[in-house]
């Protein structure tokens, strides 16, 4: 399991929702706990490596959640900016204006629905990733401004992975001529 990064087309897909929960999304959930963690993230989408459903991870000050089928039920009036970055997208930290509450609901890893009011970080990393799952990156709701400042550093990210996908197909070419 890896972090796709930014000009990966999977990272622009509205993921399908997640038909049950079983062993098999479980052991994928714990994979991106540790990947996660490797990375020294706060949150990692299930499009994040790869797979175009609706789950993904967060973990704030040694709690972790395993959130599957999120939704936002109500956002609190309240925003608040403050400045985020992505494992999909790295060297880019630029603020972005949220909702300072959410109140949410999922299914956790065993199937069982959750609602629940988030603050802070955690309501921050929720809709952060639940964007992940929409297809929508943190850099689509920064000021005009920071995403001409940010445009050069993205440009270069989908560069490197254009040149990494025409590695990985010539490398598999030279695998079926042998």
């Amino acid at each position: 399991m890896k972090i796709v990064l930014y000009g990966n087309p999977t990272l622009r897909v509205k993921s399908a929702e997640v038909d049950k929960v079983d062993d098999d999304l479980r052991k994928t959930l714990d994979e991106m706990v540790e990947l996660m963690r490797s990375a020294n993230g706060v949150g990692l989408a299930a499009n994040q490596v790869d797979i175009p459903k609706r789950f993904f991870v967060l973990e704030v000050e040694g709690n972790v959640k395993k959130v599957v089928n999120p939704e936002i039920i109500e956002s609190g009036e309240e925003m608040v900016e403050f400045e985020e970055g992505c494992l999909s997208i790295p060297g880019v930290y630029k603020k972005v204006t949220r909702p300072e509450k959410i109140k949410v609901k999922y299914l956790d890893e065993n199937g069982e629905e959750k609602v629940e009011e988030l603050t802070e970080m955690w309501s921050r990393a929720f809709q952060h990733e639940l964007d992940h799952l929409d297809g929508i990156l943190f850099t689509d709701r920064i000021s005009v401004l920071n995403k001409r400042l940010v445009a050069k550093k993205l440009e270069i990210l989908k560069k490197d992975y254009n040149i990494f996908l025409l590695y990985f197909l010539l490398q598999y070419y030279l695998q079926l001529c042998i």
